[in-house]
C-alpha cells in the first residue's frame, strides 16, 4: 500500500460532503466577478470618462489602498481592479476552509483515525483535500474565463487563473497549518489571519505606488494577482510565483504530515486550568472563543481605521459621477456623499459582523458533534446555561466587534464621533436575526444548522451587489438591513431596529426551546 492509496474515494467522498458548500462560494465569487463588467459599463460609459477615472485613481492613495491599482481603461481591466483584490480574498477564504474540513476537521472529531484503520495512505486524506479544493479553485477559473471572453480572451483567462492561484496558495497554506495545530478553529484562525495579513501588505504597498511596484505588495499573493496585469499587457511570468508557492506549500505540508500521528500535532494545545476561571459553563465559552472575538475585533477596528481615512478621498472620487453616486445612495441613503459613504462602509460592516454571529453561535454544534459537550452536560449544567453561555459571546462580541469598528471610523476620519457610533450599534438588530436564525437551526434541526452559513452569504450578497446592480427594492427588503436607518446622516427611526430585535429574541427563544427538548447528538 502507497501512501496515496485510497485517495480517489477520499476526494469523492470530500465532493459529495461539499457538494453545497463548493456550488455556493463559486456561485458567489463568480456572480460578482461576471456582473461587474456591466456595472462599469453604466458607471464609465464613455471612454472619457475611464481616462478620467485612471488619472483620479493615480493621485488617491486612499482608493488605491481600498481597491488596487488600475492599469488600462478597457472595461475588462476596470473589472480585475474592481473586484480582482475581492474575488481572490473570498477564493482563498473557499479553499482554506475546504482543506481544514477534511484534514484537522476530520481529526479532531474522530472520523480520521477510523478512516486510516482502512486501506488508506498515510497522506491519502491530505491529497483529497488538496484536490477537492484544487476543484473549487478550478471550477472559479473556468468559469471566471469564459464569462469574461468577450473583453478579451487572454486577460479572461489571466485573470482566471490568477484567482485559481490565490486559492491554492492558501489552500496550500492551510494544509501546513493543520499539520501544526491541534484545533480546526485555530488552524482556519491563523490562516485567515495570514491573509488578513496579505491584504494589508497589499494595501500599504498600494498607497505608496500607484504602479503595483511597492515591495509590500510583491509580498501578497493579492499582490501577484493584481501584478498579473489581466486585459492590460498580461505578465504571464508572475503565474509561475503562484506556481512555486503551491509546490513549495505542499511540499512542506506533506513533508509534515508523514512525520506525526493522526489526531497529533507540532504544536500541541496547551492544557488549562480546571478551576476559578474555568469554574462555569459561561466562563469555558469565552476561553473557547476569546481568541475569535479578539481577532475579528483587531480587525474590524483596522477595517475602521482604514475606510474612515478613505472616507474623504472616496467621497471627491465619485462625486462627478451620477451612478456611482446612485449606488453609494441606495447602500448609505439620501444624505451628503461623505454620509452616504460612511453609512455604506459601515452597513458593509454589518454584513460581515453576520458572519461572526453565525460562527459563534455554530461553535454550539461543533461542541455538540464533537462529544466535548457531554462530559460538560454530564454535570450539574444544563442545557441553556451551557448554550447561554455561548450565545452571549456571539451576539456580546457582535456588539464589541461593531463598538470597535466605530472606534476604528473615528480613529481614521478624526470626526462625527457620537453619529459613527450610533451608525455602527444600530446594524446590531440585523446582524442579531441572522444570528438568530442560526439559533433556530441548531435547536430545532441541528443537521441543517450549516444551512445559517447559506443565510449569512446570501445576506452579504444581497447588501453588496444588489445596490450595484440595480436590484429591485422587494429583493433589497429581503435581508434585515435593508430596513435599518440609514446613519449617519439619514433619519433615526426606533421601529424597524426595535422590531428586528423582537424577531431576533424571538428566533433565539425557539432555538432554546428546541435544545431543551429534543436528543442531542450521539
Amino acid at each position: 500500500m502507497t501512501t496515496l492509496t485510497g485517495t480517489g474515494v477520499l476526494v469523492r467522498f470530500a465532493l459529495r460532503r461539499d457538494r453545497v458548500l463548493i456550488p455556493v462560494w463559486v456561485a458567489v465569487n463568480s456572480l460578482m466577478v461576471l456582473t461587474m463588467p456591466n456595472t462599469l459599463k453604466s458607471l464609465y460609459g464613455t471612454p472619457a470618462d475611464r481616462a478620467d477615472l485612471l488619472r483620479q485613481l493615480h493621485t488617491n492613495a486612499s482608493l488605491r489602498a481600498l481597491i488596487g491599482p488600475v492599469f488600462d481603461d478597457s472595461l475588462g481591466a476596470l473589472t480585475a481592479w474592481r473586484v480582482g483584490v475581492y474575488a481572490g480574498a473570498l477564493a482563498a477564504v473557499t479553499a482554506l476552509l475546504i482543506v481544514v474540513r477534511h484534514t484537522r476537521d476530520e481529526e479532531e472529531s474522530g472520523r480520521q483515525e477510523l478512516i486510516a484503520s482502512g486501506a488508506v495512505g498515510r497522506r491519502a486524506s491530505l491529497t483529497a483535500a488538496l484536490l477537492a479544493a484544487g476543484v473549487a479553485s478550478g471550477v472559479l477559473a473556468l468559469l471566471v474565463a469564459v464569462g469574461l471572453a468577450g473583453q478579451g480572451v487572454a486577460g479572461a483567462v489571466a485573470f482566471g487563473l490568477g484567482l485559481g492561484g490565490v486559492g491554492m496558495v492558501f489552500a496550500t497554506m492551510a494544509a501546513i497549518v493543520a499539520q501544526l495545530t491541534e484545533s480546526a478553529r485555530l488552524a482556519r484562525g491563523l490562516t485567515a489571519a495570514v491573509l488578513g495579513a496579505a491584504f494589508v501588505l497589499r494595501a500599504a504597498g498600494d498607497s505608496a505606488t500607484d504602479g503595483g511596484s511597492s515591495v509590500l505588495t510583491w509580498v501578497s499573493p493579492l499582490g501577484w494577482l493584481e501584478n498579473l496585469r489581466a486585459f492590460a499587457g498580461e505578465r504571464w511570468w508572475v503565474l509561475g510565483l503562484f506556481a512555486c508557492a503551491v509546490a513549495v506549500q505542499a511540499a512542506v505540508a506533506y513533508g509534515l504530515a508523514g512525520r506525526r500521528d493522526v489526531g497529533m500535532s507540532f504544536l500541541p494545545t496547551r492544557p488549562g486550568p480546571v478551576s476559578g476561571r474555568l469554574a462555569s459553563a459561561g466562563a469555558l465559552a469565552l476561553r473557547l472563543q476569546r481568541g475569535a472575538v479578539v481577532g475579528w475585533g483587531v480587525g474590524f477596528f483596522l477595517a475602521g481605521v482604514v475606510y474612515g481615512g478613505l472616507t474623504d478621498g472616496a467621497a471627491d472620487l465619485v462625486a462627478d459621477n451620477a451612478k456611482a453616486r446612485e449606488i453609494f445612495e441606495r447602500m448609505g441613503g439620501q444624505s451628503g456623499l461623505t454620509d452616504a459613504f460612511l453609512a455604506a462602509m459601515i452597513g458593509m460592516l454589518g454584513l460581515i459582523a453576520s458572519l461572526y454571529v453565525v460562527a459563534s453561535v455554530l461553535r454550539l454544534n461543533g461542541e455538540e458533534t464533537s462529544g466535548r459537550a457531554e462530559p460538560v452536560l454530564a454535570n450539574a449544567v444544563g442545557r441553556l446555561r451551557w448554550a447561554g453561555g455561548h450565545l452571549l459571546i456571539a451576539f456580546g462580541g457582535s456588539a464589541l466587534i461593531m463598538l470597535l469598528a466605530g472606534l476604528g471610523f473615528i480613529a481614521g476620519y478624526g470626526k462625527e464621533a457620537a453619529p459613527i457610533l450610533a451608525a455602527c450599534l444600530v446594524q446590531l438588530p440585523a446582524v442579531w436575526v441572522v444570528g438568530g436564525l442560526a439559533v433556530l437551526l441548531y435547536g430545532m434541526a441541528p443537521r441543517l444548522a450549516p444551512a445559517a452559513w447559506g443565510v449569512a452569504v446570501a445576506v452579504l450578497l444581497i447588501g453588496w451587489i444588489g445596490p450595484a446592480l440595480d436590484a429591485p427594492q422587494l429583493v433589497l427588503d429581503l435581508s434585515p438591513f435593508g430596513h435599518l436607518p440609514k446613519l449617519p446622516g439619514g433619519e433615526m427611526t426606533w421601529f424597524p431596529p426595535t422590531l428586528l430585535t423582537a424577531l431576533a429574541a424571538t428566533l433565539v427563544t425557539g432555538g432554546l426551546a428546541g435544545l431543551r427538548h429534543r436528543d442531542m447528538t450521539t
